[in-house]
């Protein structure tokens, strides 16, 4: 099967060429520079960077497979969640290909998608994945985190997820607190790299509650009355440092224990983690360091794979194709609110 796919539920205009289990092309245009200025996502503006780069990433992704469109036999986009106006633009193009050349269309969940992300390498997906199931599957970005049981391909089940703020929301929100530049998350990454994590005791929101939901409403309430006590700590570039590498230890703290707890309790031998926050180093450390300790098996997707993706999308949509699900119907609306159960 050779499959294009669309991703544009947010700020990243993506197209991927997927063949036989096998990513030949992924091309992504990132919007950050154009966000930076407001300080977050846009939606009017993204859905118009979506418009004017889908069409050139999309030749560039063909081009880089050596497809045609006259090669295809099948054509896949983000269905949701995301933002409406941003996801209508790849989906609403997706659809009108696939009836132009008459070709099963299959709009996917954009978080299902990351749950098969880490598995995406030189290989099929099918040919690791089968032999290392089942798993419990950490997916944490901007605008959610949760903890799910894939227990085999194309079967899940949602065991947690964030009761309020997501864990790159909190990134986010408490970086703008400390005054650093959009995309906060990362830039409280590079700071955090130079600062001591045990310089300030900082809230574990859930921590000790049994279930696998997440909080982080209360940390970001925690930083903000901290720094309303201590103003001048934001003139000494090492607290900054010290700062930031605390705050960041209180939410990898919580995603690593609630995550390796989870699957010790389900008996899983394997972890994977996806969404734009694995890209945190610490969070990629200390993943890795407890689910070594804990005798697991862990699974990170690639960075470039951890943000918004085509491939993912094209991956995933193959094997429901291959695997006998119906083709969306292509008349079908988008679902911008769409939960994963």
């Amino acid at each position: 099967m050779t499959l294009l796919a669309f991703e544009t539920s947010c700020d990243e205009t993506s197209a991927a060429v997927v063949c036989d289990g096998r990513v030949r092309a992924s091309v992504v245009s990132s919007q950050i520079k154009l966000h930076a200025e407001y300080g977050g996502v846009v939606p009017e503006l993204a859905s118009r960077e979506h418009l004017r780069n889908l069409t050139p990433v999309t030749r560039m992704a063909l081009a880089e497979a050596q497809v045609t469109t006259g090669q295809l036999d099948a054509v896949a986009a983000t269905r949701g969640p995301g933002l409406p106006s941003a996801l209508m633009v790849g989906y609403q193009t997706a659809q009108s290909l696939a009836f132009a050349l008459r070709k099963p269309f299959l709009g996917v969940h954009h978080h299902e998608a990351h749950l098969y992300s880490p598995w995406i390498a030189g290989e099929p997906l099918s040919a690791d994945f089968q032999s290392l199931q089942p798993n419990v599957s950490l997916i944490v970005s901007g605008g959610h985190t949760m903890l799910v049981h894939v227990e085999a391909l194309l079967e899940h089940r949602v065991l947690g997820s964030t009761v309020d703020d997501a864990a790159g929301e909190c990134f986010d929100k408490l970086a703008r607190l400390i005054g650093l530049p959009y995309p906060g998350g990362a830039a409280l990454d590079r700071l955090a790299e130079r600062g001591n994590p045990r310089a300030f005791a900082f809230p574990r929101p859930m921590l000790s509650d049994r279930n696998d939901d997440f909080s982080f409403s209360g940390l970001k309430t925690a930083v903000r009355y901290f720094l309303k006590d201590h103003p001048e700590l934001l003139e000494d570039h090492q607290r900054v440092a010290d700062l930031c590498a605390s705050v960041q230890a209180a939410i990898v703290d919580v995603l690593v224990i609630k995550t390796v707890r989870a699957a010790t309790r389900l008996g899983v031998g394997c972890v994977t983690a996806s969404g734009g926050v694995t890209c945190n180093r610490a969070l990629r450390r200390e993943l890795a360091g407890a689910c070594r300790t804990s005798g697991l098996l862990l699974k990170l997707a690639e960075t470039s794979l951890c943000t918004d993706n085509a491939a993912m999308i094209g991956i995933l949509a193959e094997q429901k194709l291959l695997n006998g699900q119906a083709a969306t119907p292509l008349d079908a609306e988008i679902e911008a609110n769409w939960a994963l159960d």
